[in-house]
């Protein structure tokens, strides 16, 4: 069994931040972005493929959203979840 990986990471930034966003990630950095989910279009997150394989960077505009959870999280994959959880 491999360890587990990171798939993608999920950060906050200030409303009307996702112009300077892809200006740093996509125009200096040269990452390359990413459409996410037409489901998610009304949250009008920003995402860029980062590195090899699947690892995403997703940018989430509002930090305080209206049910007042916090969004930010990495999400790893593992080869077997029930494994992990012993």
């Amino acid at each position: 069994m491999t360890g587990p990986r990171l798939q993608h990471t999920s950060m906050l930034i200030p409303p009307g931040a996702q112009e300077a966003v892809r200006a740093f990630y996509g125009g200096i950095i040269g990452l390359a972005e990413k459409q996410p989910p037409q489901s998610l279009a009304h949250l009008n997150l920003v995402w860029f493929a980062a590195g090899e394989g699947e690892m995403e960077l997703h940018f989430l505009p509002d930090p305080h959203p209206p049910d007042g959870t916090d969004q930010r999280h990495i999400c790893l994959v593992v080869d077997d979840l029930e494994d992990y959880r012993r």
